[in-house]
């Protein structure tokens, strides 16, 4: 089976979660070209990971790349705003697309992607890696189980810390045309994984943004949300940056009516509760056996992604994140936002919104 041939766009802050993805899977992925606008970033991103001896042709152009390169599958971590306009520009050129998140700023874009995907017959994986989680898996096996029985509500909470260097870092970050705020850039993960384990159905969604302590950003600091699920469940979420005085936790819980779970640590990689009528295991056992322990909150999911992107290409079906998912994460913060725009709740599914709709609304 030849080797898919691989390019990166985008070597700032996850980059390095990307290659080392590819490390791990170099009997199915050869690493041929990377892209950055800083020929700089390159390098670095390169000898962070031991790949400076890798012959991986560099560009500061993608389309430049696109047209150089035969490519297989291209990963695109540039700035969320750009996502989906080169992601585009990939499918065109019939690669196979992994887009970090979130894998667009609009629902149209989002729509774009995934019918150019489906015309061109390629696969579209949103990079929602903390699906991958152990402890993740181990409570979707319970739900797709049905172990919870009738799912009551769920919560997912991101309390993190963000001062002013980390924004200074990318003058993008924090802005509506290019991210948006703690929401859609720092919670999307877990708000992916609360739609995914709940349901994902939704009939309305009601909530309040702010922009407590950064002034110096466009988008939101803290978000709450209510979110009235289809299947009759509700969800909470709570996402903030303003931790006093770092990250402190990233926490999902699923209440139902024979089970609850409390999934935390640094990126939802610890149960912390596991407790089911059925008592089918020692829940010491189980938190023990799917406890992970990253060293930042990127954790270690993407190398399993990875893995699952080249058999969805090999198999010819779809990734277990495909561009849908990717889309229904953006749907529940784009719905967010509009609600804390409009002051009332939104029904679901959300016509066209963008997070440029926002512009001025802290002003």
């Amino acid at each position: 089976m030849d080797k898919l041939r691989y390019a990166l766009i985008g070597c700032g802050r996850i980059s390095p979660n990307h290659l080392a993805a590819v490390q791990a899977n170099s009997n199915h992925i050869e690493l041929v070209a990377v892209c950055d606008l800083v020929s700089e970033k390159m390098d670095a991103v390169l000898a962070s990971v031991g790949m400076n001896g890798v012959k991986a042709k560099k560009y500061t152009d993608y389309q430049v790349m696109l047209r150089s390169e035969e490519l297989d599958l291209v990963a695109v971590a540039t700035e969320s705003g750009s996502h989906a306009a080169i992601g585009l520009d990939c499918i065109e050129a019939g690669c196979h697309v992994i887009i970090e998140k979130p894998i667009a700023l609009s629902i149209a874009d989002a729509d774009r992607l995934i019918d150019a995907a489906t015309a061109k017959g390629v696969v579209l994986c949103a990079c929602h890696q903390n699906r991958f989680n152990k402890s993740i898996q181990k409570l979707r096996e319970a739900l797709d189980a049905n172990r919870f029985g009738r799912l009551l509500h769920g919560a997912a909470h991101v309390r993190w810390n963000r001062g002013k260097a980390y924004y200074q870092q990318a003058p993008w970050r924090g802005t509506w045309a290019h991210d948006g705020g703690a929401l859609m850039n720092q919670c999307l993960h877990n708000i992916d994984l609360l739609r995914w384990m709940m349901g994902d159905g939704i009939d309305e969604v009601f909530a309040y943004t702010a922009r407590l302590k950064h002034d110096y950003i466009e988008a939101e600091d803290l978000g709450l949300a209510l979110v009235k699920f289809s299947n009759g469940a509700y969800g909470l979420i709570e996402g903030t940056t303003n931790v006093y005085p770092k990250n402190l936790e990233e926490t999902l819980y699923v209440f139902g009516e024979n089970g609850t779970v409390k999934v935390g640590g640094k990126s939802v990689n610890i149960i912390e509760e596991w407790d089911f009528a059925d008592k089918k295991e020692d829940p010491d056992e189980i938190k023990a056996r799917y406890h992970e322990n990253p060293p930042n909150v990127y954790g270690f999911g993407h190398t399993p992604l990875y893995m699952d992107v080249v058999s969805a290409i090999h198999e010819g079906r779809k990734p277990l994140v495909d561009g849908e998912a990717g889309k229904r994460a953006v749907e529940l913060v784009l719905a967010i936002y509009r609600s804390a725009l409009e002051g009332q709740p939104v029904r679901l599914p959300l016509s066209d919104f963008s997070t440029l709709e926002m512009k001025g609304y802290f002003d």
